[in-house]
């Protein structure tokens, strides 16, 4: 496979031609702003913990996803060490922490800046790509022009939802800009006059997108275990208060273990020996990575409630999100387990605890039980998915238990 060979005194691009690419310490320091909106949305969960909430909470994490990873196929094209691709990714980071800082009042009196601001990005950044892409040799600036288009059109949605309504009509003008965006991969783009784009035109270094995936993967789990961290420093190390401490944390290690230990390594593989990895970065990672994302959403949610009430029952928030939470994790870790696999299978010990914690919810909705106990059994359910999994893929364990037989 190609390596990344040097790009031109005048070229803006990685000049990597489908072979890998290292993520730039640039993109690891921008993707600190998103995780930092990613728990800025947990939090607006937590104050607003009605349907309608959720709603708004689904809303701007599908416009804070959307802009992240139209980001990512970008820097996979453009050479972060370059002085005019640094500028542009830093001005990116600049509107994306407005964003966030005003998430929690986007349909209050942050709309205006929430809106402006992402639009600025996703518009912005496609002409810039545009323009650097038409002035390289060999390439064509074409696709990021239809791309930019599509923003602009979705953008008059982002605007009118902060100029002509606000609260619930404000979620539904914008529920129709997000409707367009997440449209505009399966139409291909397609434009009057300009045509559509074609996979074969989205060349990509999958070593890049499945790094720079599987590393914000980590980042956003780390910053969980930064939340945890400093929730429980301000409590008192009581028995309740510490338990629910390590059951957090035991829940953030097996989440970790569930997706790096067989996941991350398949959706790398597939996506570097690919014909077409325009085609996989789309289904696998554009896509399928954002349930699992919102699972951490959801489990970081309800983390807190378990550390702010530890003691008593578990409540029905805490049974809802954590639950919850983990069963969306699961099935999209599983959905792009499946898409990785040779065998093109969904994992049989995900879908055991996909069962399991069902009947946990069910069980813990209608019957009292220990808050303690109930995070526990989640616990242990992850921990009975990740054993089987790495039992499963790491030999079998039919060969394991044959050669403890004849050792012994």
């Amino acid at each position: 496979m190609a390596t990344e060979g040097p790009a031109s005194s005048s070229s803006l691009m990685r000049n990597h031609r489908g072979g890998p690419a290292r993520v730039s310490y640039l993109e690891l320091f921008f993707d600190l702003v998103y995780v930092f909106a990613l728990t800025q949305i947990s939090h607006l969960i937590l104050e607003k913990m009605t349907w309608h909430g959720l709603a708004e909470a689904a809303v701007v994490f599908a416009a804070v996803w959307w802009s992240w990873m139209y980001t990512t196929w970008a820097s996979n094209w453009l050479d972060p060490e370059r002085v005019p691709v640094r500028i542009m990714l830093l001005m990116v980071m600049l509107a994306s922490l407005l964003m966030a800082v005003v998430l929690p009042h986007a349909f209050d009196g942050g709309g205006p800046i929430f809106a402006v601001a992402y639009v600025a990005i996703q518009v912005g950044r496609s002409l810039f790509l545009a323009a650097v892409m038409s002035r390289a040799e060999g390439e064509s600036g074409t696709n990021m022009l239809r791309i930019a288009i599509w923003f602009v059109v979705s953008g008059m949605f982002w605007i009118a939802g902060t100029v002509l309504a606000d609260g619930s009509e404000r979620l539904a003008w914008w529920a129709v800009a997000l409707a367009i965006e997440y449209a505009g991969p399966f139409a291909l783009f397609y434009v009057p006059f300009l045509g559509h784009s074609t996979i074969r035109e989205w060349t990509i270094s999958g070593h890049h997108m499945a790094e720079r995936a599987a590393l914000f993967i980590i980042i956003a789990l780390g910053e969980g275990i930064v939340v945890t961290g400093a929730t429980f420093a301000g409590q008192e190390m009581v028995r309740d208060n510490t338990l629910a401490f390590l059951l957090a944390f035991a829940g953030s290690v097996m989440m970790w273990w569930i997706y790096f230990d067989v996941g991350a390594r398949r959706g790398a593989e597939l996506i570097e020996h690919h014909d077409e990895p325009g085609r996989v970065a789309r289904n696998a990672y554009t896509y399928l990575h954002m349930p699992i994302v919102v699972g951490m959403i959801g489990v970081a949610v309800a983390d807190e409630l378990l550390l702010a009430h530890p003691a008593g029952h578990a409540e029905h928030p805490l049974v809802a999100f954590l639950t919850g939470g983990l069963a969306v994790y699961l099935l999209g870790v599983g959905f792009f387990k499946r898409f990785a696999s040779p065998l093109g299978k969904f994992p049989l010990s995900h879908l055991a605890g996909l069962g399991l914690l069902a009947a946990l919810g069910v069980w813990a909705w209608l019957v009292p039980i220990p808050a303690l106990a109930f995070a526990a059994l989640a616990v242990a359910v992850l921990t009975v998915i990740a054993v089987w999994e790495w039992g499963s893929f790491h030999g079998g364990w039919k060969e394991r238990i044959e050669r403890w037989r004849v050792r012994s």
